[in-house]
């Protein structure tokens, strides 16, 4: 679609896998809007992310104040009226951002969910949607020719991280286990990972963990290489950029549905996402060519042997 809006807004507060899912959205409205300036609203989180995404120009922090902070809400009211954005596309649909479309930007065009918006997902239900089918289905009802929604890639984001490697002493190849995930979403962790790493060092594979600040103690029982235990970049743990660039010279990744798996999902690493029964796996969008899923009732009865078995086929095929 070629359009005359030269003023764009994509709202995608989060949370970070889902920041990650949205890269081909983001990279086909660039392509229907050539020339345009394209804004991204998002949490504070992730702004570093939208910033080097090389489908976005500019970006805007919302710290979504709560409704009853009034004088915050009227602030982040005139940053966004001020714009005057010839359409926005909301690819968080959330009653935050309906919220905004109802008071904010009422008679702004706008593509997402919002009761009234000119640009209505016509899906019956769309979180009943798996998610990069939900953001075409959303995208083609405002209009747009959709390339690459279906298939996000976000090798921009790896970082070249020989160095850290080599100080940490890693050997190639090397697998990347991800054993954490929120600590409010306990159900999602497999409990098995440290039989799974002997297994993989009798194998002859160097086995690394990047643990976030939360899950140190979690790794710490594995025969692993956990990265921020003992590789201390500018005096804190990696960032996203050399989270990245770790997975993408993964031979393999292993990982619960959590961010980090994700990201090696759409980095196009192989790897393997372990789901129980907290949320179909379809859903999601981390099933990738070469991302497969094992998905089982019960996470804590899924054996090792299963695993394995799993990771040295995709490796052998």
């Amino acid at each position: 679609m070629r359009s005359p809006a030269r003023n764009i807004l994509i709202i995608k507060h989060g949370a970070f896998g889902d920041i990650i899912q949205s890269e081909g959205a983001f990279r086909d409205i660039r392509e229907n809007h050539a020339g345009a300036t394209i804004t991204a609203l998002t949490a504070p989180a992730y702004a570093k992310i939208l910033e080097r995404c090389p489908w976005i120009d500019r970006v805007m922090i919302d710290p979504r104040p709560p409704r009853w902070r009034l004088g915050a809400l009227r602030a982040l009211r005139r940053k966004l009226r001020d714009q005057r954005f010839d359409i926005v596309y909301d690819l968080q649909n959330s009653s935050r951002t309906a919220f905004y479309y109802r008071w904010f930007l009422r008679g702004t065009p706008w593509s997402g969910t919002a009761p009234g918006c000119s640009h209505p997902h016509r899906a019956p239900n769309p979180k009943a949607i798996p998610s990069l089918e939900r953001f075409a289905g959303q995208l083609r009802d405002a209009g747009l020719t959709v390339r690459h929604t279906l298939d996000p890639d976000v090798s921009w984001m790896a970082d070249n991280v020989a160095p850290v490697l080599a100080e940490a002493g890693i050997a190639e190849p090397y697998i990347v286990l991800i054993p954490g995930s929120s600590a409010r979403h306990p159900h999602k962790r497999w409990p098995h990972y440290a039989d799974l790493a002997r297994r993989l060092i009798a194998d002859g594979f160097s086995v690394v963990t990047v643990p976030g600040p939360d899950e140190i103690e979690l790794c710490r029982g594995l025969p692993a290489t956990a990265l921020p235990a003992r590789v201390v970049i500018d005096g804190n743990f990696l960032n996203w950029f050399q989270l990245a660039g770790v997975l993408k010279g993964a031979a393999f990744v292993v990982g619960n549905d959590t961010g980090p798996s994700h990201l090696a999902a759409h980095l196009g690493v192989p790897g393997l996402a372990l789901f129980g029964s907290h949320t179909a796996a379809a859903l999601t969008g981390i099933e990738r060519p070469r991302f497969g899923v094992l998905e089982v009732d019960d996470l804590a009865a899924l054996g090792t042997a299963r695993v394995h078995d799993a990771l040295r086929a995709a490796l052998e095929s």
